[in-house]
This record gives C-alpha cells, structure tokens and sequence, in this order.
C-alpha cells in the first residue's frame, strides 16, 4: 500500500477528532455503484483488505487511511457523435430535412440515456493519509486535480476540515534553483538524475534531463541554463538513502518510492497480506514522520502561522 505521490496539506497539531466520529461522518459519503445513468459516483470504502465497507477509517496509533473510491462509467462523446450521426441520417431521409438543432440536442441525450446502462465501468481508488498527532493530511495522486476530487468529497461529509497549504520560507523553485546552482543539496538529500528547467517566458521553452548524472558537464549546462531565465521545475531528490521522489515547482512529491531497504525490512518473515498492509502503513507513516520535517527545513522552514 505504499504511496506513489504525495499531495501535502496542514491541519492543526493536533488535531482532536476522535476515530469514532470520523467514521461517523464519513458514513455520510459512502461509496454507492453508478447507478444506471450515472457518468460518476464516489465514495468511501475500507482501505485495508478483506475489511467491511462500512469501516471507513483504518487506524494505528494517531494516523488514520482513508479511501476514497471513484467509478466512472466510460462512454466517449465520440461514440455518442457517431451514434447521433448515423441517426439524424435516418430521419433526414425518412423526414425529407435534417433535424434541427433543438432536435439533435434531444436526439443526443437520449442516445446517452440509452447507452450509458451498457457502458464499462471503472474504479480508481484513492488513498488519503491524514496524521492527527503532527497535522497532516496527504493524498496519493499524481495531480492537484486529482486531490482536490477527495478533498471536495471529505468537505461534503466532515463537519469541520481545518485544512491549510502548506507554506515554506522558500518556493520549492527558488531552492531547486539554489541546489541545482551550487551543486550541493541539502542536508540529508542527495539529487539524482532527473531533473526539468523551463523559460518563464510565454514560450515556456523545456530542457529536461532524464536518467542523466547531474554533475560535471550536466551541472555546468544546468547552471548555463538557469542563468539564462530558466528555472526548474522538477528535480529529482533521494532523502537519507531511504526515500526518492520528484519534487515540482508546486510542492508536489511525485514518483515517490520507498527504496529496498524499508522495503526488505517490512517482507521478511511476514505472509499474511493484512499484517504485510499493516506493516506497511506502520513504517510508511513512521517514515514520513522525519522525511517531511527534514523537507520542510530543506525549503527554509515554515512561513510564521503555519507550523
């Protein structure tokens, strides 16, 4: 159940909502099928495996796992188009004129109507971690867009969600471009080989590094670049030999991947896939408990009123 990205946000430390009521309130936006002529529902469901639906909140300790599970039914517009076409074809031979406007606009929603029943669905689950003793909540998704999905529904059913942005003394892209411009990363961190620069300009010119040592001639080329307007955007980080990830320009941590050593740890002697979750969620979070720290002093620290 490890994370692949990390969508950070801060709630007060700490944060007193008891286990019982999160579940509570979470009832309120369980997860129900599409129904026949629904593009999408979303809801939550049990994080860990082989667990009843109706226990929405996975606990050890003050961190919590939540999921939220999304299904789509998929039905392209180009598949309706076509559908809608082949028909006004008909009636304007049958009619002797082509259907107006009006009578397309009707003609394509009831062809939606109809085939949206027979339509494939298709599930996304989302994990959201949410750490109530040091106030943080993350998601597992590669975009903001995706996050906000699951934070809109937590909205719905919570009836408070003090959650704030996190705020750093440094933009993430004004400390990549120090780093990148001194060749040194902070401490605990080591950069590796991928790494994107883009002009501010309207252009947005790229230059990107991919699997590339970054030093020597790269390092030399990377700080041409930055001193002719370009900046980075994504740099990829390794923190204390354990962790790497992909920090963006927005505070985004992608590609997040818990290396062979904590993964090692957690396989051996364990066969069981409920207490393998267990252990996973257990040394995950107690990871992320040092790894975001240490990030944030990476980025100067926190801005006054956000610590």
């Amino acid at each position: 159940m490890w994370f692949k990205n990390l969508q950070l946000y801060r709630l007060p430390a700490p944060w007193n909502i008891t286990t019982e009521r999160l579940s509570e309130q979470l009832a309120r936006g369980a997860f129900r099928p599409c129904g026949n002529l629904e593009a999408v529902s979303r809801g939550w469901t049990a994080p860990r495996p082989q667990v009843a639906i109706d226990e929405p909140v996975y606990v050890v300790g003050k961190q919590c796992l939540i999921t939220l599970t999304t299904e789509t039914r998929l039905l392209p517009a180009s598949v309706i188009n076509q559908e809608t076409q082949t028909r006004a074809e008909k009636i304007a031979a049958e009619q002797g004129y082509p259907p107006g406007r009006k009578a397309l606009r009707d003609l394509k929603e009831q062809i939606r109507d109809e085939l949206m029943p027979r339509a494939f669905v298709c599930r996304r689950k989302t994990l959201v971690w949410i750490d109530r003793e040091h106030g943080w909540l993350g998601i597992d998704a590669s975009s903001l867009t995706k996050a906000e999905e699951a934070l809109e529904h937590l909205r719905q059913c919570l009836d408070e969600l003090p959650l704030s942005l996190v705020q750093t003394q440094l933009s993430p892209g004004s400390a990549m471009t120090d780093w990148l411009a001194s060749g040194e990363a902070p401490a605990g961190f080591t950069i590796d080989r991928d790494c994107e620069l883009k002009a501010v300009d309207d252009e947005r010119a790229a230059v990107r590094y991919v699997r590339h040592p970054l030093s020597d001639e790269a390092a030399a080329e990377i700080r041409a670049h930055i001193a002719a307007g370009k900046l980075p955007t994504r740099l990829a980080l390794t923190w204390d030999d354990k962790i790497s990830f992909v920090l963006t320009e927005k505070g985004e941590i992608k590609r997040l991947e818990f290396l062979d050593v904590l993964k090692e740890s957690v396989e051996q002697g364990i066969d069981n896939a409920e207490e393998i979750f267990d252990a996973e969620f257990t040394l995950m979070t107690g990871e992320f408990a040092r790894f975001i720290p240490a990030l944030i002093e990476a980025l100067g620290g926190w801005v006054a009123g956000n610590s």
